[in-house]
């Protein structure tokens, strides 16, 4: 009989918003979750080598309002940037490459395609109507 250990918590790999080092990963953490728990996390479940982590508390945002006009807030959570151990890097993966523009006869896409160039030439303006908008009749 074998036992299965579970980690407590989840993090959430995500794109930063702004340009990181290739050593750094970026991640959602829960808030309880300290710097030492995300390095014994990666280290001992994924055997990533980790060589500093940094946290942050991110303030959820408290500018939207519900249908009563109240104002909701946006719940706090934790980001922690793991910098890798020296010689590892890291690129965010490509979910959704792009596909190639050759369109296949038939397809939804050359369907849409065919559809904006006859809106776009639908809506130029008459050049036999000298300027004047349509709405005013001549």
């Amino acid at each position: 009989m074998s036992l299965i250990f579970r980690p407590n918590w989840f993090l959430t790999l995500t794109k930063p918003g702004k340009e990181q080092p290739p050593d750094t990963v970026q991640f959602r953490i829960p808030m309880e979750m300290t710097k030492y728990d995300v390095k014994n996390y990666l280290e001992k479940i994924y055997n990533v080598p980790v060589g500093a982590v940094r946290t942050r508390i991110q303030f959820g945002s408290n500018k939207k309002r519900n249908h009563l006009n109240q104002k909701v807030k946006q719940p706090d959570y934790k980001v922690a940037y793991v910098q890798l151990a020296p010689g590892q890097t890291f690129t965010f993966p490509d979910i959704f490459p792009q596909k190639d523009q050759a369109l296949v006869e038939g397809s939804v896409e050359e369907m849409q395609e065919k559809f904006m160039e006859d809106e776009k030439q639908r809506q130029k303006p008459d050049p036999r109507r000298g300027g004047v908008t349509e709405w005013f009749g001549l």
